[in-house]
């Protein structure tokens, strides 16, 4: 392949890569428009409790917190594992990432594990229009999780693989920032949803 070829097939692969990037950036946008309406919508309905219990009779703090704990350690990690990345240190960036994977996973059980006790005490998404929002919510934040457990995992085995190969760090950037964003959505419904709740604010 000639020098000419080369420098036209690596401005495409730049093209292509901006345009990945771009669109990531528009579904970030598109998510940060669901996460607002889902906000919206609980903070019409939490206090349609139905005559059952209110957020201060069912959040437990220090369990959320334990919850809040784990996935902001999983950021800072996450934020360890692009580091190492940027320097070319496969086992750091894996190590990393499998940590954050870990502490993600950690988050997610607790998660589920909450959701199942309420629902055996009888305060499903059905019980009110207040656990619908609630369940809703939560649930959404919960399913973006499962799916960025999911990148992860591909991504590092892909790199356990391949080592860094093309726009491996581009795509790894990508994961960080959907993390992070994730992070930064959690940070609202620790405050709005369970804190203001158990302060019955």
């Amino acid at each position: 392949m000639s020098s000419h070829e080369l420098t036209l097939h690596a401005a495409e692969e730049q093209k292509n890569e901006d345009k990945a990037l771009f669109g990531f950036w528009v579904y970030i946008m598109t998510d940060c428009v669901l996460f607002g309406t889902l906000f919206a919508v609980y903070a019409v309905l939490h206090g349609n409790t139905f005559g059952g219990p209110s957020g201060a009779d069912l959040f437990k703090l220090p369990y959320i917190m334990i919850e809040t704990l784990l996935l902001l350690t999983s950021s800072y990690t996450c934020g360890l594992a692009m580091l190492a990345a940027r320097r070319g240190d496969k086992r750091a960036t894996i190590n990393w990432f499998v940590l954050t994977f870990l502490l993600g996973a950690a988050f997610l059980t607790m998660e589920l594990v909450e959701f199942t006790k309420l629902a055996h005490e009888g305060h499903s998404w059905q019980a009110s229009g207040f656990l619908s929002s609630y369940f809703t919510l939560v649930g959404t934040h919960g399913l973006h999780i499962t799916v960025g457990l999911l990148w992860m995992f591909l991504l590092v085995v892909k790199l356990w693989r391949q080592g860094f190969v093309g726009s491996t760090v581009k795509k790894l950037s990508m994961l960080s920032m959907f993390w992070h964003f994730l992070d930064i959505i959690w940070i609202f419904i620790f405050t709005f949803v369970y804190l203001f709740g158990a302060l019955k604010v």
